[in-house]
């Protein structure tokens, strides 16, 4: 009985080791795999050469692509997919303890949801310079920011802000509101 025992154990054990063995656990094999998000979105024509994924305590929770083109949704960009795919599954909307991993520097949008989502810690693989040379470049998006709205390609105005306040007076009345 005993042997029975100390051999069911060894195989659990092996098996534990072989399925730990197969996980990335290194920087570099996250990226990896992050890597193989853009490759795979690629292959099936989703959009553009991006891919991103989450982790958390050494688990992959969260995968993505850029799927720009295969959505019509000039928001679906790798980080975005990711963050929404690991905020279902930890069914929560920020990633607190969370590392990314995405192939490329995040442009300005995926910075701005990256900083909403909270992670502890971005590591991405090619640059923003990078991603110009093959024609993904977000420098005139930069150089929009600081400008006067007036001055701005897509011209911005401020409408009717009299009654467009009136959710933000509601949402501070509101008692039983999440904060983010």
């Amino acid at each position: 009985m005993c042997n029975t025992f100390n051999k069911k154990f060894l195989d659990e054990a092996a098996k534990a080791q072989e399925n730990t063995s197969s996980m990335p656990n290194t920087n570099k094999e996250f990226m990896s795999e992050a890597v193989k998000a853009a490759l795979k979105g690629m292959a099936n024509n989703e959009g553009g050469p991006f891919g991103c994924i989450i982790v958390k305590n050494g688990e992959i929770i969260g995968r993505g692509n850029n799927k720009v083109t295969s959505t019509n949704d000039p928001t679906a960009h790798a980080e975005i997919t990711a963050i929404r795919d690991a905020c279902r599954h930890l069914n929560d909307f920020q990633l607190e303890d969370c590392i990314i991993y995405t192939s490329c520097e995040p442009c300005p949008m995926c910075l701005g949801a990256i900083y909403w989502a909270r992670p502890k810690k971005v590591y991405y693989g090619s640059n923003q310079q990078d991603a110009a040379d093959i024609g993904f470049d977000d420098e005139f998006i930069y150089k929009e920011i600081p400008l006067p709205y007036e001055k701005r390609s897509i011209p911005f105005e401020q409408c009717a802000r009299d009654i467009a306040l009136e959710p933000f007076q509601k949402w501070s009345e509101k008692e039983d509101k999440i904060e983010y």
